[in-house]
């Protein structure tokens, strides 16, 4: 078989110069913007507390890869955009992944596929895998960097409740088909205060959308008021959460509440004047027209009290509209168009923020154990709380600040960077044409106030 050890490529000329490539530049780079996650990392020390969620029972004697220094690599990967194992087999040799990772000896590779698969594995075989996490820890280590993010106590704390479709194609442990979203899937809960992400948790798909939310709802209740005991707390989630057992649980524990409430013939007839009313509206201004109602609303059999309820009386021009919501929030705190039009609707964004969970491959949940693909959803939350407390603490103020992930990993994070390490030093040469190096210094500026 033929060898190339070509060294030099030429390519059609460029009028007329001569245009060559060649494989010559030494230790090249492209993430050469992910320097500034590690100094995020240095600014809120998630990965130094995240190694501490792990218990290592392997050979102390015989390790080459801490357990901090594979954490790092697989979080710090995802970041920037490699969700398979595979990937590492490369990234190991990577000089600028091994700064991110911690890795002292900087000539020696990384972990590879395997020694990472035996991570996520964790706790499967006592032979192979001995390397177990705490999901407890990890709950707790989430919350714990929302808390500290806050300079001052807040007066309210909004914890948004939702649950996505994580679709699956193998036969990996309790799949089942559910029918809304017509596929086999998880159905992992989230719950956001504002674009901080407090707490995962991964689910089978044959139960309801509000299964174990009282559970997880009561543990980070407790958690916050430990720090703030008199913060008020408002759970916001659409008509999914809204569920006696829930609701009740926040009555009796001074947690305020706003939910859909799905709509039925009953509720229909209470909001008929309106309804007519908005439709009347309508014809005569051939534009969209809202009225809004409250009153008070108990289910025949399924609610333990009434309960109020805004409605939203909408006409469009493909016909009626009407919206429904149930909240322990009184008429003087919220009138009612406040209520659903800027608080409630509000929970909308919430759904760009699980939407940057999938650019983080939170939907790469392929092994066979549910405990394995639990921390395989930790590892993206943990990705997507590196790079949101990016945006919090280094580009607030600039045309990124609101930028999600992906924007972030393309324009921020892939700058390709000729690498030089010397013994005192690490270099990094990156493209004098790079476009936005005013971002970038200001961010290294901010982080390093």
């Amino acid at each position: 078989m033929t060898e190339c050890n070509q060294e030099t490529f030429r390519f059609a000329a460029h009028f007329s110069r001569r245009v060559e490539a060649g494989f010559s530049a030494g230790q090249v780079s492209s993430e050469g913007g992910a320097l500034l996650l590690r100094e995020v990392d240095g600014k809120i020390n998630l990965l130094g507390r995240l190694a501490a969620c792990f218990s290592d029972g392997r050979d102390p004697e015989r390790i080459e890869h801490t357990v901090g220094e594979m954490l790092a690599q697989r979080i710090y990967g995802l970041a920037l955009g490699y969700e398979d194992l595979n990937d590492h087999e490369q990234l190991r040799s990577d000089p600028l992944m091994g700064v991110l990772s911690g890795k002292r000896e900087m000539d020696e590779p990384l972990a590879g596929k395997s020694t990472l698969n035996r991570l996520e594995l964790s706790g499967r075989t006592l032979r192979y895998h001995k390397i177990r996490y705490s999901a407890e820890a990890i709950d707790q280590l989430l919350v714990d960097i929302y808390l500290e993010s806050q300079a001052t106590p807040p007066e309210r704390v909004v914890l948004d409740l939702d649950a996505t479709d994580v679709p699956i194609y193998g036969h990996q442990p309790q799949r089942f088909f559910h029918g809304y979203y017509d596929s086999y899937c998880y159905l992992p809960l989230y719950i956001f205060a504002g674009d901080q992400l407090l707490r995962v948790r991964l689910r089978p798909s044959n139960q309801d959308a509000s299964a174990g939310a009282v559970d997880e709802v009561r543990c980070l209740v407790e958690q916050i008021r430990r720090r703030w005991p008199n913060v008020q707390i408002v759970l916001r989630g659409d008509s999914g959460f809204c569920r006696e057992a829930l609701m009740g649980w926040c009555e009796a524990h001074r947690v305020d509440y706003l939910f859909g409430l799905q709509r039925n013939q009953r509720l229909a007839r209470i909001i008929g004047a309106q309804m007519h009313q908005a439709h009347m509206l309508h014809q005569s201004s051939g534009k969209a027209a809202r009225l809004f109602a409250e009153f008070t609303y108990r289910t025949h059999k399924s609610w333990s009290r009434a309960r109020r309820v805004v409605a939203k009386a909408e006409y469009l021009d493909k016909g009626q509209n009407p919206r429904f919501v149930v909240t322990s929030l009184s008429a003087e705190q919220w009138p009612a168009q406040d209520l659903y039009e800027k608080f409630y609707c509000a929970r909308g964004e919430m759904e760009n923020r699980i939407k940057e969970q999938m650019c983080l491959f939170a939907d790469r949940l392929s092994t066979e154990e549910m405990k394995a693909n639990q921390l395989r959803l930790y590892f993206s939350a943990l990705a997507y709380t590196l790079v949101e407390a990016l945006r919090r603490l280094a580009l607030k103020g600039t045309e990124w600040a609101e930028a999600q992930v992906d924007t972030l990993r393309r324009k921020l994070f892939k700058i390709g960077a000729i690498v030089r390490i010397s013994v005192r030093r690490i270099v990094l040469r990156m493209s004098s044409a790079y476009p936005w190096k005013d971002i970038y210094a200001r961010a290294l500026h901010a982080l390093r106030c």
